[in-house]
């Protein structure tokens, strides 16, 4: 039987999946963006590509039976199940801390590089670089004159997705702690996350 886990809030939790095995995201509270990343086990230099997402997806966020193409344009995930509106975000870069120092930040604020880093490095790996993140459930309108903006979730409470691994890998996702833009209603939370076969 399945196990249901938590993405804290703020933080991040990389978890590493077979081939064949399939991770369940839940937005649990409904306004949570989680940045998801995947990682070829045994060769971390190998990641999914957003810049390859889009150039095979021909559009900006996946739908179901889309593939998560690696930087080596290999399909590590496949997408089997979404319940939201389908809102996903493959533009905007993970924040980091100079990210929050631009919005106003004096001090360190949380955020989804260092997440990632520190999820990666409670299994013992590290990277020297920081992919950019897909960012699930994160509403990002673009407009036909090329005008885009941080706009409220779209996402009800439960809503999920299903990833299923075509390769081993290593799945990272982070709740987002963007409090000041409207992406998490400013309202930052756990989301969850279970394998299920």
């Amino acid at each position: 039987m399945a196990t249901l886990n938590t993405v804290p809030a703020r933080r991040g939790k990389a978890v590493p999946l077979k081939k064949g095995q399939a991770l369940k995201i839940v937005n649990t509270h409904g306004h949570q963006v989680v940045d998801f990343w995947a990682f070829v086990a045994g060769h971390l230099t190998e990641f999914s590509g957003m810049e390859q997402c889009r150039a095979t997806w021909l559009k900006m966020c996946p739908e179901v039976g889309d593939h998560l193409y690696s930087n080596r344009r290999r399909p590590i995930m496949t997408l089997e199940e979404d319940t939201s509106p389908g809102k996903h975000d493959s533009l905007m870069a993970p924040c980091d801390n100079e990210r929050y120092g631009l919005l106003g930040c004096n001090e360190y604020h949380d955020n989804c590089k260092d997440n990632m880093h520190a999820a990666l490095a409670e299994l013992g790996y590290h990277v020297p670089f920081t992919p950019g993140s897909l960012n699930l459930f994160m509403n990002i309108p673009w407009q036909p004159n090329g005008a885009l903006s941080f706009d409220p979730p779209l996402s009800k409470a439960g809503d999920y997705v299903v990833w299923r691994a075509q390769l081993d890998c290593i799945a990272v996702m982070s709740c987002c702690p963007q409090d000041i833009l409207l992406i998490n209603n400013k309202n930052t939370v756990e989301a969850h996350y279970e394998i299920v076969s």
